[in-house]
């Protein structure tokens, strides 16, 4: 059969299963909205109620780089030194009011902003403001080996730790209360967009002594103290975390009454609380549920290219896939195309490599890997892998931005290995543990991506491929080639974009030849909320953002369950 025939059956199934899943998903809806359960009768709880996929690891996001505790902490929280503005993408003030960077560009002064407040809580009052031992405290948490805090809760700081950034900075110095100097050991020309991302957040020294002091310092990352516009009140594991306003918050900005996570697993229900009011936002909405969506007047969907990399890693520390010609032989064994139609319904672009197409260092001229079974199937035999050869693809057991259905990819990718006769099992688990699995190296290959927290095109390279990334967890590929290192390195060094833009290119060119993983898609970005909320809108530059939410007058709807207003006493989530 020709490949376009092949192609037209693909479609004509994607088409088929997609109207099948509106269909389903409508009746749902329907039948949802009309419920008339006991459990969700009377009027919705005060506040903005925002419906996410899973629990958080922690409430500190320098320990994880998972979307979903960012989501909960790292704006809501925290504060950061700097922060991006996420209309333009520059840098500017947040705790630091202004900075100066020296000649040279290894010498950063910070001038810290003055009268910042940290929470007070039932579990602590502060009693003086922030000042740079904070700053010093919080970055020397992650960067100091013989820091009291540094391995609290088995810390691995993998955002830190995958861009080497131990081996950056050479010190932090206080000059006095209101000022801090750091100087690196190399120019970094990322270095100020890595202050601005959702894991330099700026803790409590205080609190920090206080909990020390009281034999229990695991508490820091579960029981949060920050400077930002909420502060930590409940959390129920499986069921709420509440977030209630810092009323002396450094800016002068409106904040809801109260922030309810409503943790809702499944994506349909999430939609039914979105429809019967339950929830003012949710977390991850389905491309099938999106296409109702937009008919409902009620709702808003907000959409805008992603800044992310939906991808398939190869374990190249483990044979055969150690070999270059086994992986090329797998990557030609799979159809992108037909999974963009299938698991992206036309929300998401080709990837040619991993950044997107909006990144100034992309390269158009890249040799990117097409369909081609037979190559595929002689690539394996050369390098010695039999028919009928066994491996595993690991999915991921949640939704995405830049993979929205990982299992609906394992399968495809399943159908078409067993067409070149490479048996594939497809292996999942419980989030937590899928990673920490993914982190002793225990996969064969994976489904999974990344979402950049800046709009560097270091945010990419780094963090997956750096052999400094392997041990923080974020390079899934487990790659390490010192040659590919050498050259991310170096455009680092370089301020001019031009020069840099050369240095990746010839770093695209390598995993094209190499292939320690796949690039498959650059998923569209969605949001989507009640059309009372105000001030929401996507964050392009990581995890959402809740200061300046308001819900204007509110429709009339169901309340939440009465599962979500019990009091947790537990320290770990």
């Amino acid at each position: 059969m020709s490949e376009l025939a092949n192609r037209l059956i693909s479609f004509n199934y994607t088409a088929r299963l997609r109207l099948l899943v509106i269909f389903f998903v409508a009746i749902f809806v329907a039948l949802s909205t009309g419920c008339t359960d006991s459990s969700i009768s009377g009027t919705a709880p005060a506040g903005v109620i925002y419906c996410s996929e899973s629990n958080p690891s922690y409430f500190n996001p320098q320990l994880d780089t998972s979307s979903t505790t960012a989501d909960v902490s790292a704006h809501q929280i925290y504060s950061r030194l700097l922060e991006f503005d996420p209309s333009t993408g520059r840098i500017k003030p947040g705790l630091a009011s202004s900075w100066l960077v020296s000649d040279d560009g290894l010498t950063y002064t910070f001038q810290l902003r003055r009268n910042v407040k940290f929470h007070q809580t039932d579990y602590f009052t502060p009693s003086r403001n922030f000042n740079a031992d904070d700053v010093i405290f919080s970055f020397q948490r992650w960067l100091n080996d013989d820091h009291p805090y540094h391995d609290v809760n088995d810390a691995t700081y993998p955002y830190f730790s995958s861009l080497n950034l131990a081996h950056t900075i050479a010190s932090i110095d206080r000059i006095n209360g209101y000022r801090i100097e750091i100087k690196l050991f190399q120019r970094d020309s990322s270095f100020l967009a890595n202050l601005a991302t959702d894991f330099a957040v700026i803790l409590s020294q205080q609190y920090g002594e206080y909990l020390m002091l009281t034999k229990q310092p695991e508490r820091i990352d579960f029981y949060p103290i920050g400077t930002g516009p909420f502060r930590f009140d409940e959390y129920q594991k499986n069921q709420f975390i509440r977030l209630l306003p810092h009323l002396q918050y450094w800016k002068s900005v409106p904040l809801t009454e109260q922030l309810i996570y409503d943790i809702t697993p499944s994506s349909s229900i999430r939609f039914a609380k979105l429809r019967t009011g339950e929830c003012d936002s949710i977390a991850y909405p389905s491309q099938a549920e999106i296409t109702i969506m937009q008919a409902d007047p009620n709702i808003v969907v907000q959409e805008a290219p992603g800044l992310n990399v939906g991808f398939w890693a190869f374990n190249t520390a483990k044979p055969p896939f150690d070999q270059a010609d086994v992986r090329r032989g797998l990557a030609l064994a799979i159809d992108k195309n037909s999974i963009l139609d299938a698991v992206y319904f036309n929300s998401a672009s080709r990837a040619r490599s991993l950044i997107p197409p909006s990144s100034w260092a992309y390269n158009n001229d890249i040799k990117e890997i097409n369909y081609n079974p037979m190559r595929a199937r002689e690539l394996l035999d050369k390098a010695g892998i039999s028919k009928g050869f066994r491996m595993t693809i690991w999915a991921m057991p949640v939704v995405r931005a830049y993979n929205p259905d990982a299992l609906r990819m394992a399968q495809l990718i399943k159908s078409y290995l067993a067409a070149v006769d490479i048996d594939a099992t497809i292996v999942t688990y419980d989030w937590n543990t899928f990673r920490d699995k993914l982190n002793q190296g225990e996969h064969d290959s994976v489904l999974i991506g990344w979402s950049a927290d800046n709009g560097d095109p270091d945010n990419f390279y780094r963090p997956l491929l750096s052999c400094d990334a392997i041990p923080s967890g974020t390079n899934r590929a487990m790659w390490c080639n010192p040659e590919f290192d050498a050259l991310v390195n170096s455009a680092i060094k370089i301020s001019n974009e031009d020069k840099r833009a050369i240095l990746y290119a010839k770093a695209n060119n390598m995993i094209a030849k190499e292939i320690p993983l796949l690039p498959i898609a650059h998923a569209n970005r969605y949001q989507v909320k009640n059309a009372a909320l105000q001030g929401f809108s996507i964050n392009p530059y990581g995890s959402i953002r809740f200061e300046g939410v308001t819900k204007t007058v509110p429709l009339p709807t169901p309340s939440m369950t009465s599962s979500t207003v019990v009091v947790n006493d537990e320290v770990r989530p």
